[in-house]
This record gives structure tokens, sequence and C-alpha cells, in this order.
């Protein structure tokens, strides 16, 4: 249940880093700012302990970011289209920042405010954030709440939220995986599997201009456990459009299930995430450029992690077909995350491989 001063906001407010979990099974450490996951350190397959997630080492350099490294994505994770949507026969239009459209919330998103504690204990902090009617140009006051908790070697994110007016709301963690460890270089070579059919092709800024599509024959079937750097490779006008994968899969299936499975041959450590959201997007880090540094100094490059985001489809507020994200007075937005690390199969590591301190 340790505390430390994590640094100050540009105004001068305090961030704090809490820390929650024990040894010998998952130590997860929470900064205030963004509400957002550090530092993860569990115990891997081949017996040494590593931090498994991306992070900065100060506020600054988190306020100066774009890759929402670690953070609590609201109030509406992923794209809107031109940052306008229809809600109750009215146009609303939200603040935009990303090739002419609204991301993660907008420019000042909730993953660059500082939140609120009101629980801590050994094993699970939660912490709040009042998002202001009109924030960002979304309507009602919104109250968006994350609780962490640890459970041996398992990591549980719960995020609720509820409104005084009609709003859209869709909330997701973006925490950055390297089984690895932090430092460790790509994620080329992990293998993954998405539990999904159909993934969600976009246009040149993002945006799924239609419906889905089946995952077969395309760069995005990881249906089976496959290595994640050829399909970056590959020849795929979705692939080269995006730089790699940043895409919206359709997870099978409804409730709290298997949506995917990340694994390291090297550290034969394994993560089964589960949620309970229609979608999952995930995100190859394609855009992380050797401008911002590790919680170790290092620069990050482009696959040093792979984010792994349920949630629901992107742009869902201008496709009524799709499973709704609107949120009404007397309702509670609820969504579930659940980190599981455990020892994977007993792989052959690829040649001249290392174990890498955590």
């Amino acid at each position: 249940m340790r505390v430390t001063e994590f640094g100050t906001m540009p105004d001068g407010r305090p961030v704090r880093c809490l820390e929650i979990g024990s040894v010998p099974g998952a130590v997860v450490e929470v900064i205030t700012l963004g509400a957002t996951v550090h530092r993860l350190e569990v115990p891997c397959g081949d017996g040494a302990r590593r931090n498994v997630v991306l992070g900065h080492p100060d506020p600054e350099t988190r306020l100066a970011s774009t890759d929402y490294i670690g953070g609590t994505i609201g109030r509406y994770a992923n794209r809107i289209a031109q940052g306008r949507f229809e809600l109750d026969g009215t146009e609303v239009a939200v603040e935009t920042h990303d090739r002419g459209n609204s991301l993660h919330g907008g420019p000042d998103g909730f993953d660059r405010r500082l939140w609120t504690v009101t629980e801590h204990g050994d094993d699970s902090l939660a912490l709040e954030l009042v998002s202001p009617d009109g924030d960002m140009g979304f309507p009602g006051t919104v109250t968006a709440r994350v609780r962490y908790r640890v459970e041996g070697t398992t990591v549980h994110v719960d995020l609720e939220a509820t409104t005084d007016a009609p709003t859209v709301v869709n909330l997701t963690n973006h925490a950055y995986f390297n089984l690895d460890g932090e430092g460790a270089g790509t994620v080329d070579d992990h293998l993954l599997r998405v539990d999904a059919d159909d993934y969600t092709p976009i246009d040149a800024t993002g945006i799924p201009p239609a419906g889905h599509a089946p995952v077969a024959g395309t760069p995005f079937d990881f249906r089976v456990a496959s290595p994640i750097g050829p399909a970056l490779r590959q020849a795929h006008e979705q692939v080269e459009s995006a730089r790699g994968i940043d895409h919206n899969y359709v997870v099978r299936g409804s409730g709290l299930r298997t949506a995917a499975v990340l694994e390291s041959r090297r550290t034969r450590t394994r993560l089964d995430l589960r949620a309970d959201q229609p979608g999952l997007q995930v995100y190859t880090g394609n855009f992380l450029d050797g401008s911002r540094r590790s919680t170790v100094g290092a620069l990050y490059r482009q696959g040093d992690g792979i984010a792994l985001e349920p949630q629901l489809f992107p742009d869902s507020p201008n496709h009524p077909e799709w499973p709704t994200a609107v949120l009404r007075p007397g309702e509670t937005y609820r969504a579930t995350i659940a980190w599981l690390f455990s020892a994977s199969a007993d792989h052959d590591a690829s040649p001249g491989c290392e174990t890498v301190p955590g």
C-alpha cells in the first residue's frame, strides 16, 4: 500500500504513485495523472520478475506524449468521425485533434486529468473523476470511476460512469504490454491470439467507412496464435495505411470472456485478457517514434509494446446498428477487464536471447 510522489501538474498540484499487490503475485503502480497503470511487475515463466507495461518517467513526459501509455481513456475511447454525432435528434460537436476526428475523448481526455483517490488498500485502489457538462463538447456531467484490484497474478480493472444528462461514454485502459519486459525491444516475436472472426476496416483517418469484414485471408487473422511481426510487414492496404495494426476486432460471444491471449516465447510468459466489451482495439505501437522516454530513460520505438483495448466499436455514435454508447441518467455504464498472467508452454526461445532484467 505504498504511496510516493510522482512530480506535479503544470498548476502545481501533486501527482501521486500508489502501489497495490504483493510478491510473489502481481504488483501494480498507478499514478493519479490519468488513473494510469505506470508499472506492472509479474512473475514470468522463466522465474524472473519483470515490469511488463510501458510507462513514462514523469508528468512532463506524460503530458507531452500523444501515445496514451497506460491511461484510463474517456469520455469516448477510439474515434468519432469529424467529432460529430446525433443524440436524441440534436447534433453534438466535440473537440477534434486527430486528422479531423475526436480520438480518446479529445485533446484533453481523461488520461490527462488528475483523478481523485477514493479508496486505497493492500490489493485494491479506486479513483474518480468528474467531467463537467460541455467538457470537450460532450453533454452531461459524467462521474467516472476506475477500480484496480490484484488477486494473485491477476489484475482486475473495473470501469464505471454515471451522468446527469444523456451523453455517450466508452471507457478503456490503454496499457501497452511487452512480456519480455519494458525496454526489451519489440513485441514482433510475441504470439497473439484474438478470439474474433471479423475486424473493422478503416479509412485513412482511422474511421470505419462501413461495417466489419472477415479476418480470414488477411494480416488480421489471429484466430490461431501467431507471431505479430510478420503480419505488420504484409503488403495489405489496411496495414500500410495504419503503419501496422490499429484496428477493432469483433470479439466472439458476450459477457466476460477471453478476448485475446498474448505470449512471449522468450520469457515463457502468458497474458490472458478477459473483457465484457463487444470490441477489442489492437494497436501495435505504430507511432512510437523515439521522441518519448521510458520509466528507465530509454526511448520508445515502433513496436516496443502492444495495446489491447476492450471497448465499444469505433465511431459507434454514428452507427446505430452497433452496440450503443448512449448513457442516460439513472443508468450506470460498466466495463470489466482482467489481465491473467501465467507461465506459458515451454517454447524454444529465439536464438541469442538472454534474460532481460525487470
